[in-house]
């Protein structure tokens, strides 16, 4: 286990933390230093106790907030495909009646050339 030192509100937290991950607990720390050094602008020394609850319901507040919008995008997404692979499929009998008519057509003409050659007319 790797271990850092982390710095909130000024106070030093010795952290463990898987090895590798050192620089991440250092970033997450920076963070969290950033919503309680804001919550103390916004109201003062109130307690490092409050500071951190108020720090840790603002962090899962956005947290709550970025998951709804990910379910917003995964239902998006979802729609999307779903009008995607629907597209798809008229596309697909689309093309199927294109190609059958342009095959009776070709049967149409094949039966006019062999009509003219019965006839010994030149086919154009």
């Amino acid at each position: 286990m790797a271990q850092v030192t982390v710095i909130i509100d000024g106070k030093s937290y010795r952290m463990a933390c898987d090895e590798g991950q050192e620089e991440h607990l250092l970033d997450l720390a920076q963070r969290f230093d950033r919503y309680v050094a804001h919550l103390k602008e916004s109201f003062g020394e109130i307690g490092d106790h409050r500071l951190a609850v108020m720090a840790g319901i603002m962090v899962m507040d956005e947290l709550s907030e970025l998951q709804r919008r990910v379910t917003g995008l995964e239902t998006e997404v979802g729609t999307l495909r779903k009008t995607r692979d629907e597209a798809l499929v008229k596309a697909d009998k689309n093309d199927a009646a294109l190609i059958g008519a342009l095959s009776g057509l070709a049967e149409r003409m094949e039966g006019l050339t062999s009509r003219l050659a019965d006839r010994g007319e030149p086919a154009a």
